[in-house]
């Protein structure tokens, strides 16, 4: 062990996760303390041994300075707390928040050390956390839009979505935390944005998520941010972006997200405790 590197645990390994540890791994000042996967077979075949981690229970004989998730909502739920206890931790599906016991639990441990949540394909999260610590900030709508195929749904909204025919359909408009549930893997875009905009919350910042049953070669997110002055005389500061990340048809995370991500995890650190945007 390299007391000079950064050592980095990883909780995943799918694509996202192999990314990640094949850019750590290429780094001098970085150092890959573990990977933990569900799946150990897939693992087994690309890892070192020595760099498996069998049982996430035991992440702490490992002496990782941050650990990052990059799989499921479930590992912030189960481990988050115990984490930050031990290390930095970078939430890598923020949609685990929008469970309010979650997220008191996982800031009220953020005593000792730094909770980062990335931006991902979040444009603009520092100036509107900036707005939000200023309470200029008085509404927030996130739409995204995905081919059909690279939406992974649960309850009423994966029946909503298989039944799509022809034209780009709104399957859901409302709170981000009543969304969150329903499209965990899809939705860490919105809230990283009920993050940043502390002053809303996942209560107050409005999700928007739209099913393309076409050719659509992008996933799409629009974000819409309105500041001092009257909203509905139409006279408030508003700002509109729109962000289209090319991404294959079944894909998940588009390929700009990956990157992102990446710069993300090397900007999370020496900020302290506490929740930071990174």
């Amino acid at each position: 062990m390299d007391v000079n590197k950064r050592r980095i645990g990883v909780v995943g390994f799918g694509s996202l996760g192999q990314y990640l540890v094949e850019e750590i791994q290429a780094r001098p000042e970085l150092e890959l303390a573990f990977v933990w996967n569900r799946s150990k077979e897939t693992m087994q075949q690309k890892l070192d041994e020595r760099l498996i981690l069998n049982d996430l229970s035991k992440f702490s004989e490992r002496n990782a300075d941050i650990i990052v998730e990059v799989c499921h909502p479930k590992i912030s739920e189960q481990y988050g707390e115990s984490f930050l206890e031990n290390a930095d931790y970078m939430v890598g599906s923020p949609s685990a928040l929008a469970n309010q016991d979650t997220e008191d639990k996982l800031r009220n441990a953020a005593k000792h050390h730094g909770m980062y949540i990335p931006s991902g394909a979040f444009w603009g999260g520092e100036d509107i956390k900036k707005m939000a610590d200023r309470g200029t900030l008085q509404a927030l709508k996130v739409t995204m839009t995905f081919h059909r195929d690279s939406l992974k749904l649960c309850g009423q909204l994966e029946d909503k979505n298989k039944n799509i025919k022809d034209n780009c359909t709104v399957l859901y408009d409302g709170p981000v935390r009543g969304l969150c549930p329903l499209a965990p893997n899809n939705v860490n875009t919105m809230a990283a944005a009920s993050i940043a905009a502390h002053n809303l919350g996942f209560d107050n910042v409005q999700g928007c998520l739209k099913s393309e049953p076409n050719s659509l070669d992008f996933h799409i997110v629009e974000v819409e941010a309105w500041g001092p002055g009257n909203i509905e005389q139409g006279t408030a500061f508003h700002v509109r972006t729109v962000r289209k990340n090319p991404a294959k048809v079944g894909a998940v995370s588009g390929k700009a997200t990956y990157a992102s991500f990446l710069s993300s995890l090397l900007g999370a650190h020496g900020k302290g405790p506490g929740v930071h945007l990174c």
